[in-house]
C-alpha cells in the first residue's frame, strides 16, 4: 500500500522550489514502511522555518533552538485501529545549512531525514549505542535503495595545500 502523506509547506516560495516532491516523499516512506512491515500509512510532513521549529522544539522537547526534523508518533486511543503514523515536522534553513556542512545535496539529506524521521514514529531511537547503531543500520540499507551513500561517513576537508 503506498503511503498517504500530506505534504504542508510553511517556508517561503524561494525555498519551495528544493523541497521535496510528493513523490519523492512516497517513495522514502513508502521504503521505510515497506522494510518495516507496518500497516500505517497515513502521515503529515511539514516544511518549516527555523521560528516554528525552534518553538516545537521548546515546547515539546525542552530544547530552546531549531532543528532539522522532529517526530511526532500518532497514539492511538485504546480499542482503536487507524492508519495514522504521525508528524514529520522538518526545517528547511537547517536542512539546507547541515547539507552543505556535511558535502551532500539538498535532496540526499531530505531523503535520510525523512527516513530517520518515520523510523522514529515506528519506534526506533538511538537514545544508547546499540540502539543508534541498529538504526542507522536500517537507515544506510533504506538509502541505499536510493543511491544516497552512507550519511554518517564522515568526510575530510579539503587538505590545506
Amino acid at each position: 500500500m503506498s503511503p498517504e502523506i500530506d505534504r504542508q509547506i510553511a517556508v517561503g516560495t524561494e525555498a519551495e522550489a528544493a523541497l521535496p516532491t510528493q513523490a519523492e516523499l512516497e517513495a522514502w516512506v513508502g521504503a521505510v514502511l515497506d522494510q518495516e512491515g507496518d500497516g500505517r500509512h497515513e502521515l503529515t510532513i511539514r516544511f518549516v522555518e527555523r521560528d516554528e521549529s525552534q518553538q516545537l522544539n521548546r515546547d515539546y522537547r525542552g530544547k530552546d533552538k531549531p532543528t532539522n526534523v522532529l517526530s511526532f508518533p500518532f497514539e492511538t486511543p485504546p480499542g482503536i485501529e487507524l492508519p495514522l503514523l504521525g508528524d514529520l515536522v522538518i526545517c528547511h534553513d537547517i536542512v539546507v545549512r547541515e547539507a552543505q556542512e556535511q558535502h551532500k545535496s539538498i535532496q540526499a539529506h531530505y531523503a535520510h531525514l525523512v527516513i530517520h524521521g518515520c523510523l522514529h514514529l515506528l519506534g526506533h531511537d538511538h537514545i544508547d549505542d546499540q540502539e543508534a547503531e541498529q538504526m542507522e543500520a536500517l537507515e544506510r540499507t533504506l538509502l541505499t535503495q536510493f543511491g544516497i551513500t552512507d550519511p554518517y561517513r564522515v568526510i575530510d576537508p579539503e587538505p590545506d595545500v
